[in-house]
């Protein structure tokens, strides 16, 4: 169902990804130039304590007053070795967790639904046009081949909510160790939008860390996690870290009374 051909897309550089692209694409802090304002975690605590009380302290927090929003979500993706980009308007809704996604760019007319309790708990998916939009609607397992070939995590993951969460329990699992590094960008911007970043970064590649670097840009205005940066190690000495996964939601619209009918396949403004 998901495998389409793509154009092939080259892994980005590491300092490539932190530029400011024409598209839009914000600057990222880099970690081979970090700015004057950054300061450390204190000594005499695990590096990871201070970075995990500070996203607890402001998304949670922040995401907690949040049941429901409407946002344009980006996921860029390492998938069999070529970076996929996906732009998506989302609709999200806490409880019961619901979830409505509609394609654009070269997945233009894909839509998907998946509503928690409903369809026994399979996602609803049809394609916008080409050969696979005859089969019109289909149900798949959020957790299968077919949903996921696209993917790193399923539906079921999807929301700034899991994200932080599983950053945090990421971030947890880590505080065991030594070999990190955590730095504090007070001052970083995403396009316009101020916000503070903490990013981690381990030196050497051992079993127990996933990834090489990992970013949390928070919005000072609001305090969500509106983007989560991670790289892999390279592969060879001198190499740029290759980025593995990014996530980012802009235009977000929070508490705007999402309802069973925008989650429900014969609401007219979809085409399921």
């Amino acid at each position: 169902m998901w495998r389409q051909a793509w154009s092939t897309l080259g892994v980005l550089c590491f300092l490539l990804v932190n530029s400011l692209f024409a598209q839009g694409v914000p600057e990222a802090p880099n970690p081979g130039q970090r700015p004057n304002t950054q300061t450390s975690a204190p000594a005499q605590e695990h590096p990871l304590l201070p970075a995990i009380a500070l996203v607890k302290d402001r998304c949670i927090t922040a995401l907690s007053k949040v049941q429901d929003y409407e946002a344009t979500f980006t996921k860029r993706e390492l998938i069999q070795g070529k970076l996929l980009t996906q732009v998506m308007f989302i609709r999200l809704r806490e409880q019961p967790f619901s979830v409505y996604l509609r394609y654009g760019g070269e997945q233009e007319g894909r839509e998907i639904l998946y509503l928690h309790g409903q369809n026994n708990n399979q996602l609803l998916a049809h394609e916008g046009s080409g050969f696979l939009s005859a089969f019109g609607t289909v149900p798949l397992d959020p957790k299968g081949d077919q949903a996921m070939s696209e993917n790193h995590y399923p539906v079921t993951h999807i929301g700034m909510r899991n994200l932080v969460n599983q950053i945090l329990d990421q971030w947890e699992i880590e505080t065991k160790f030594g070999e990190i590094d955590v730095k504090y960008f007070p001052n970083a911007k995403l396009g316009e939008r101020e916000c503070e970043v903490i990013e981690s970064f381990h030196p050497h590649p051992r079993r127990d860390f996933r990834f090489h670097v990992t970013r949390v840009f928070i919005e000072k205005s609001t305090g969500f996690p509106i983007r989560i940066e991670n790289y892999g190690f390279p592969t060879q000495a001198n190499a740029a870290p290759p980025l593995s996964e990014e996530y980012t939601y802009t235009n977000v619209k929070v508490n705007v009374g999402l309802q069973d009918k925008h989650f429900d396949r014969g609401n007219k403004e979809y085409k399921f």
